[in-house]
C-alpha cells in the first residue's frame, strides 16, 4: 500500500504545481495579454446571438456597402449583411471547427503515442514507421487532396486535417511516455500490481498532461488558420455561413473598392491566430521554468 501511494503522489505532482504555473504565467506580460484576448474571444463566440446586432445571414440589396452606422456597427458588405454580426457569428463558427480538428487529432495522437512509447519493442517500431510515413507527406497538401476528394464541407475539412496531422504529436506524446516509462515511481506502481491501463492514464497521461495542453493551445492558432484558408479556396465552410475564411472569399473580387470587407476578417484572424500563440508560448515557458 505505502508503494501505491508513493506511486500515485508521484503521478499527480504536476497537479499540485498548477498554483506556480499560474503565477509564472501572470507575470509574463505578453501571455497575459494572449490570454486576455482568448477571454474575449471566447465570451464573444459563447454570446455572439446576443451580441451581434443583427442576423448574419438577412440579405438586403438596399443596404449594399453601407458605411458603419448604429444599426450596423462596421457597415455591410456586398449583399447588405451587417459585417459585424458575421465577424462575431464568425469567431464562434471558427472555435468551434478547431476544437473539433484538435478533438480529433489528439483523440488519435494521444492513444498511438501512449502505446508506442509504453509498449516498445515491435510495436513501437510499427507504429513509429506508420507515423514516419505521415511526416514525410507535405501535410498541407494532403489534407487539401483529400478534403478534394471528399467534397467540399465542414465535415470533411474536420476530417482532412485531423487524419494527416496527428503524426507530429504522436511522436512527440512517445517521447514523452518513454521518459516516464523510465523513472523510478513507474517501477513502484508495476511493483503495487497496477495494470497496464491504470499505468498508462493514471501515472504516464497525467504526467504528460501539461505538454499536451501547451501543444494543444500553440495549435489552436494555426488550424483557425488552416481552417479560414480551406474555405477561402471553397473546401470547407460552404456560403452562407458567417466564417472569417469565407467573408474572405466572398470580398476578394472587391479587395480595390471596398477594402474594409477583407480588412476586417482579416484583423479577426490575426488577432486570434497571436493571442492563442502568445497564450502557448507563455503556458510553455510556464511549465519549463
Amino acid at each position: 500500500m505505502q508503494v501505491k501511494t508513493q506511486a500515485i503522489k508521484r503521478s499527480n505532482a504536476w497537479f499540485r504545481s498548477s498554483d506556480g504555473i499560474k503565477n509564472r504565467i501572470l507575470t509574463q506580460k505578453a501571455a497575459v495579454f494572449g490570454l486576455l484576448i482568448v477571454a474575449l474571444i471566447i465570451f464573444v463566440a459563447i454570446a455572439a446571438s446576443v451580441i451581434a446586432p443583427n442576423d448574419p445571414l438577412k440579405v438586403n440589396m438596399s443596404m449594399r456597402f453601407k458605411g458603419p452606422s448604429s444599426l450596423y456597427w462596421l457597415g455591410t458588405d456586398n449583399l447588405g449583411r451587417c459585417i459585424a454580426s458575421r465577424l462575431i457569428w464568425g469567431a464562434r463558427m471558427s472555435l468551434i471547427y478547431s476544437l473539433c480538428v484538435l478533438g480529433l487529432m489528439m483523440a488519435i495522437s494521444t492513444p498511438i503515442g501512449l502505446l508506442s512509447g509504453y509498449a516498445g519493442g515491435r510495436m513501437d517500431t510499427f507504429i513509429m514507421r506508420v507515423t514516419d510515413i505521415f511526416l514525410s507527406l507535405p501535410t498541407f497538401l494532403m489534407a487539401l487532396a483529400i478534403a478534394g476528394m471528399l467534397g467540399p464541407s465542414v465535415k470533411n475539412m474536420i476530417i482532412a486535417m485531423a487524419s494527416v496531422w496527428w503524426a507530429p504529436y504522436a511522436r512527440i506524446i512517445r517521447g514523452m511516455a518513454m521518459q516516464i516509462k523510465q523513472q523510478d515511481f513507474m517501477l513502484a506502481a508495476k511493483a503495487a500490481a497496477c495494470t497496464h491501463c491504470q499505468i498508462i492514464f493514471r501515472h504516464i497521461l497525467r504526467n504528460i498532461a501539461s505538454p499536451i495542453i501547451v501543444m494543444a493551445t500553440l495549435e489552436i492558432g494555426s488550424i483557425i488558420l488552416a481552417i479560414a484558408s480551406f474555405s477561402f479556396i471553397g473546401l470547407g465552410a460552404q456560403p452562407p455561413t458567417p466564417e472569417w475564411g469565407i467573408m474572405l472569399s466572398d470580398s476578394k473580387e472587391f479587395m480595390q473598392t471596398q477594402p474594409q470587407l477583407m480588412i476586417y476578417p482579416g484583423i479577426a484572424i490575426l488577432f486570434t491566430v497571436m493571442a492563442f500563440n502568445l497564450l502557448g508560448e507563455g503556458l510553455k515557458n510556464a511549465i519549463q521554468d
